[in-house]
C-alpha cells in the first residue's frame, strides 16, 4: 500500500472487528495466575498509532488490562539504555522453542537463558537493571508512564499478589541462574519487582503510544526525544520477531509478519517499522499462551495494510 493513498484506518479496524466476531470468546483465559482467570474471555480492544501521530481504535481499547510479558520489552529497553551490550553477557538472542518457563532448557544450557523474553531471560535482564538502578520498580513504572504519556498507569496490586503467591517456577528459575552466576542479586527482591512489573495495568491506547520508539527508529514523538539508538530499536524488533511469542513465535511471524510481544493477560503489541504501533487485547489464549483472537486480528490488519516486513 503506497504512502500516497489516503487510508481510512478507522474503517479498516471496524471491518476487522466484524470479521473476527465469530472468534470472540475462543481460547482459554490464563488460570495459573488466579487473578487473571476472572477476566471476561470475550473482551476485545485494538488500537493503532501511526508515525504521523494519528490514533485509531475499536472495542475496549481504553480498558486497562494486565500486560504481563509485554512488560519485558520495557525492562529490555531500560537495560540496553543503561548498560548497553552488557545485557548479552547474561542472556542469549535465540528462539527458545520451549515453554516460556522451561526449567529443562535452562538446565541444558547451564543457566544461560535463550532470550530476554522467556521468563528466565526476563529475570536475568531485570537483575542486571536492578544492579544499576535505585528503586527499580518505580523506574519501570515511571518509564511506562513517560513513554505512554499517561501518569495514571499503575501496578494492579491484586494481580501482583496473585503472581507472587504462585511464583514457584520463576523462583526455581531464578535460584538456578543464581547458582550459575547469571543472577547476582537477592532472589526474593528480584521476584517481587518482577511480579509487580508483570502486573502493570495498561490500555491498548497506552501501549501504542509507549512503543512508538520501536516504530520510529528509537525516537518518541510523544517525548520529543530519542529513547533508544536506531541500532537498539532495530535489534529489539528483531528479537520480538523471532522470540516475542514463546514457542509460537514462528507461527506469529508466518501469519502476521511483524515484530511483536505477547502477554498471558491477552495483550499483543506489534510494530510496523516506519509505519505504526499496534496493540490488541483479547484474553482467550492458544496453547502457546498467545491471544488467539488477537493474532487473527493482527494477521488481517497486516495483510490489509501490506505491513508484513516480508512483503505483500
Amino acid at each position: 500500500m503506497t504512502e500516497s493513498v489516503t487510508i481510512d484506518y478507522q474503517r479498516v479496524l471496524e471491518e476487522i472487528a466484524l470479521e473476527v466476531t465469530p472468534s470472540f470468546g475462543k481460547g482459554k483465559v490464563a488460570d495459573y495466575i488466579p487473578a487473571l482467570a476472572e477476566v471476561c474471555a470475550e473482551s476485545f480492544g485494538m488500537a493503532v498509532r501511526t508515525v504521523t501521530g494519528e490514533e485509531f481504535s475499536i472495542g475496549m481499547s481504553d480498558e486497562p488490562f494486565s500486560i504481563q510479558s509485554i512488560s519485558k520489552v520495557f525492562t529490555l529497553m531500560l537495560a540496553l539504555a543503561r548498560t548497553g551490550d552488557e545485557v548479552w553477557a547474561r542472556v542469549g538472542r535465540e528462539p527458545s522453542g520451549n515453554r516460556f518457563n522451561s526449567l529443562v532448557q535452562l538446565e541444558h544450557e547451564k543457566g544461560v537463558p535463550r532470550n530476554p523474553f522467556i521468563n528466565a531471560g526476563a529475570l536475568a535482564v531485570l537483575d542486571l537493571l536492578m544492579a544499576n538502578t535505585r528503586v527499580p520498580g518505580e523506574v519501570i513504572l515511571n518509564y511506562a508512564r513517560f513513554l505512554s504519556g499517561n501518569p495514571g498507569i499503575t501496578f494492579d496490586p491484586v494481580v501482583a499478589a496473585s503472581e507472587i503467591e504462585h511464583a514457584d517456577i520463576n523462583r526455581a528459575l531464578a535460584y538456578f541462574m543464581r547458582g550459575h552466576g547469571i543472577i547476582t542479586g537477592d532472589v526474593p527482591a528480584l521476584l517481587e519487582v518482577y511480579c509487580r512489573q508483570c502486573a502493570l495495568s495498561m490500555t491498548c491506547r497506552d501501549l501504542v503510544r509507549a512503543f512508538m520508539p520501536l516504530a520510529q527508529g528509537g525516537y518518541s514523538d510523544l517525548a520529543g526525544e530519542s529513547i533508544l539508538t536506531e541500532g537498539q530499536a532495530k535489534r529489539i524488533n528483531a528479537l520480538m520477531l523471532t522470540c516475542g511469542h514463546y514457542d509460537g513465535s514462528g507461527e506469529f511471524a508466518y501469519r502476521v509478519g511483524l515484530p511483536g510481544k505477547s502477554g498471558v493477560g491477552g495483550g499483543i503489541m506489534a510494530i510496523a517499522p516506519g509505519k505504526a504501533s499496534i496493540a490488541v487485547w483479547s484474553p482467550g489464549l492458544d496453547a502457546s499462551g498467545n491471544s488467539q483472537l488477537g493474532q487473527t486480528a493482527l494477521e488481517r490488519l497486516s495483510k490489509r495494510m501490506e505491513w508484513s516486513i516480508f512483503g505483500a
